[in-house]
């Protein structure tokens, strides 16, 4: 697909950094590291390539397919369709991220066609696709959108504008929270505390990837209970099958960016099995923002605290592996009251929002 204004190629997937077909990922990454920057005005959610090139090569749990957008012959955007491989799925997960000096030129509503034909061509009938939309400045007053779930409102902003205009609708809105970690030891430690008196018949067990093997198994299919126990709103989420090879995959991408996770667990005293989790990943840089990823108690066993218990241990062992990291962001659902009122007790604050969208094909 191509025209005098622009140019869509595919991206080379390198084996490795040092390869001689490696400079279109490499341009890859710091363009989207930019177009971050310009939604969020900071580094928060900045990555190497080396750090991202795992999660680009092949995968049998998903097909992913990019590509890179080049204007006057620079990188200016990508594409990217990932289409799980469950087995029924009807799901296809899509991100198309844009400069801001390109955007307003057409080009982003031809890569919507080219988003909808890989869908199709993979048997998809559902798209669904996630946008930060930032909070307008101070005084600026624009119309909001609602979401279906009644908690939580967007601006209706560029990207919203363009997601409606294309048949997409608003399902969810999550928020994007950072904590400040030098200001919140002292509240974690007495939260800790707290949840430790509300948990008995529960312990703590902390470690960094790889998962200990008298916990792989329960840890796995903890892991699968994040699209079947966390609020999805009206998104179509296909029920994750997590085995002992698909979490050796998961373990592989991270060890091989050499990035650190910290998996802080509830084990359920009465059985040895992994309850509750939480996930605190590093980049690169040690000064870097953390990131914390998935984080679930397992319905079954909540009314313990234990959310309150893995999240306060998890940031104070953190803080020991990597002193230098200042901030901690993390992305939750805003119906998702228990989590999000851990997340203030312990001093997270709103940073943005993002709208979960989705479109069902003809």
């Amino acid at each position: 697909m191509t025209t005098p204004a622009y140019e869509i190629r595919p991206l080379i997937v390198p084996a490795s950094l040092d390869a001689p077909n490696a400079a279109d990922f490499i341009a890859m990454v710091d363009v989207r590291n930019e177009i971050y920057r310009e939604i969020s005005a900071n580094d928060d959610e900045a990555a190497t390539p080396a750090q991202l090139l795992p999660h680009f090569q092949e995968d049998p749990d998903n097909d992913k397919h990019s590509w890179i957008v080049l204007v006057d012959d620079e990188v200016a955007g990508r594409v990217i369709v990932d289409i799980p491989a469950e087995q029924g799925s009807q799901v296809a997960y899509w991100t198309v991220e844009l400069l801001e000096r390109v955007q307003g030129r057409g080009i982003g509503s031809d890569l919507l066609e080219l988003v909808e034909e890989t869908a199709r061509q993979a048997g998809r009938t559902v798209l669904e696709s996630w946008a930060e939309h930032p909070e307008p400045a101070d005084g600026v007053s624009v119309p909001r959108l609602p979401a279906p779930t009644g908690f939580g409102t967007i601006p209706r902003d560029r990207p919203a504008r363009y997601y409606l205009r294309h048949g997409h609708t608003l399902e969810q809105v999550d928020r994007k929270s950072i904590l400040d970690l030098d200001a919140s030891l002292a509240t974690t430690r007495a939260l800790l505390a707290d949840a430790e008196t509300h948990s008995a018949g529960y312990r703590v067990e902390q470690w960094l990837l790889p998962i200990p093997a008298q916990y792989r198994e329960s840890f796995a299919w903890a892991k699968s209970r994040m699209s079947t126990d966390a609020p999805t709103a009206g998104l179509e989420v296909d029920e994750e099958k997590w085995d002992l090879d698909r979490l050796e995959r998961h373990e592989a991408r991270y060890l091989e960016a050499g990035q650190t996770v910290l998996v802080t667990a509830a084990v359920h005293e009465a059985t040895g099995d992994v309850v509750a989790f939480n996930e605190l990943c590093s980049g690169a840089d040690p000064t870097a923002t953390t990131q914390q990823m998935d984080t679930l108690v397992l319905r079954e066993h909540r009314g313990h605290r234990l959310g309150q218990l893995i999240k306060c241990a998890g940031i104070l062992r953190w803080r020991e592996i990597a002193p230098e990291s200042r901030r901690i962001i993390t992305w939750n659902a805003e119906e998702n009251r228990p989590m999000l009122s851990i997340n203030e007790a312990i001093g997270f604050a709103p940073a943005a929002y993002i709208g979960a969208w989705k479109k069902v094909l003809a």
